[in-house]
């Protein structure tokens, strides 16, 4: 039975190990098996380049969300944080675009694990694709609905896998990418005419960091937010950026870039066929096991992430309020996640990869230049890190967002309209009620 939503409240169920590895589940899944060949195809061999480049922003971005969410700990994120530090206006902003990009991730999470599995089964893309892709959108919303105590088991079984496999994936590749280095990675530093698409990878690979979020955003179920948010924002910072920079080596070094984007542009499968090329059909069949469960992890936790922005905004009056019911048997806002689990449906009918990954690129680094401008106004003597690293996180995601296709961008402004116009169309419904 569920209480009244003003009342309620999450448990603090989560410790260090477990908000770790909900970071890195949210992290380690798409943007290692999806992102790195998008990526690729924008950038070249320059796309190594670009994850080294998105690891220092997801840094400085990181630690403002880090100190905001010890400063703040309640579910949210930076729609909290906007409103306490910023303007309602802004606040609202932030919580909007982080329901759009990380939707779109979500999506995005879920056509990879549709692709993975398709090609390990030797069976076509297309319609299937996206018919198995809200098959497992449907999946984990039903496991999520369950509450995060069962959801975080779930994620340590997954991220584990995940780490294997990709670790596996590194060693095997390596005497492979040792070789084909000379010929793959030549250019990696591009000239004046490959800087757009150096930054656009850069903006691409950006988002493949953004999971730390989900730490920030359950900061009502942390224990001990002060110091656990902080510490597990910076060790799955670094674990995610050491992996991707070995991931990605392996994958250019060894088939090549051009390779690498064809075959996420046509499978939405690259590191599989990578894979193959070095360790042949039971390395291939590894990698898409581990992909699999990945874009599972992936999936889990943008679902408990975006399920509490959305009961935030249900709170404050930004969504209707029946999305702000908890149901104290699972501690979980059941009405959030099945309203967040059929927008992300209804993405992944788009069935393009480099389309939802784009969208998502944009709207989440206007996500993140609010959280920088709202960790400015942190007061000084509650202030962990130097003032320097959220400017250098605004500069960053304010210069990024426009190298994205002009298309992505133009609707990221739009979605951004469309938002502030559904903010005055609730707020009037409710003076009304």
């Amino acid at each position: 039975m569920a209480e009244s939503a003003g009342s309620q409240r999450l448990e603090r169920v989560v410790r260090l190990p477990g908000a770790v590895l909900l970071g890195l589940g949210s992290i380690v899944g798409t943007g290692a098996f999806v992102s790195i060949g998008i990526a690729a195809g924008v950038a070249g061999p320059s796309v190594l380049l670009a994850i080294a480049l998105a690891g220092l922003l997801a840094a400085c971005n990181g630690l403002s969300s880090a100190q905001l969410a010890a400063s703040h700990p309640v579910s949210g994120g930076t729609y909290e944080y906007g409103y306490r530090y910023l303007t309602p206006t802004l606040g609202f902003t932030a919580g909007w675009m982080f329901m759009s990009a990380k939707s779109a991730s979500a999506a995005t999470a879920a056509l990879g694990l549709a692709g993975y599995l398709l090609e390990a089964l030797g069976i076509g893309g297309g319609s299937l694709l996206v018919a198995v892709g809200l098959l497992a959108v449907l999946a984990v919303t039903a496991l999520v609905w369950h509450g995060t105590s069962r959801s975080n088991r779930a994620n340590a079984v997954i991220v584990g896998l995940t780490l294997a496999t990709l670790m596996l994936f590194v060693v095997a590749g390596l005497p492979s990418a040792a070789k084909g280095s000379a010929v793959h990675l030549a250019g990696i530093f591009p000239d004046r005419a490959g800087l757009p698409g150096l930054l656009e990878a850069t903006a691409l690979m950006f988002v493949a960091y953004t999971g730390y979020g989900r730490i920030a955003t359950l900061g009502e179920e942390v224990r001990d937010p002060a110091r656990t948010i902080p510490g597990a924002i910076v060790v799955t910072l670094v674990v995610s950026a050491l992996l991707y920079i070995s991931v990605g080596a392996v994958a250019v070094g060894s088939v090549g870039a051009p390779r690498l984007a064809e075959m996420t542009a046509s499978r939405a499968a690259p590191l599989e066929d990578a894979a193959m090329t070095f360790g042949g059909p039971t390395l291939g069949r590894v990698l898409a096991l581990g992909a699999i469960t990945a874009m599972l992890g992936v999936l889990l936790n943008l679902i408990l992430g975006l399920s509490r922005v959305l009961l935030a905004m249900a709170r404050r009056g930004d969504a209707p309020g029946r999305l702000a019911t908890i149901d104290d048997v699972r501690s979980s806002p059941a009405a959030a996640v099945i309203a967040v689990g059929i927008v992300i449906g209804l993405l992944v009918l788009i069935g393009d990869v480099k389309t939802t990954w784009s969208f998502s690129a944009f709207t989440v680094l206007v996500y993140y230049a609010l959280t920088n401008l709202a960790a400015l106004r942190i007061p000084v003597e509650d202030r962990i890190f130097p003032r320097w690293i959220a400017v250098a996180g605004l500069t960053g995601c304010l210069g990024l967002a426009f190298w994205v296709e002009w298309r992505v961008w133009a609707v990221g402004l739009g979605m951004i309209a469309a938002g502030l116009v559904w903010r005055q169309v609730m707020r009037r419904m409710a003076s009304r009620s």
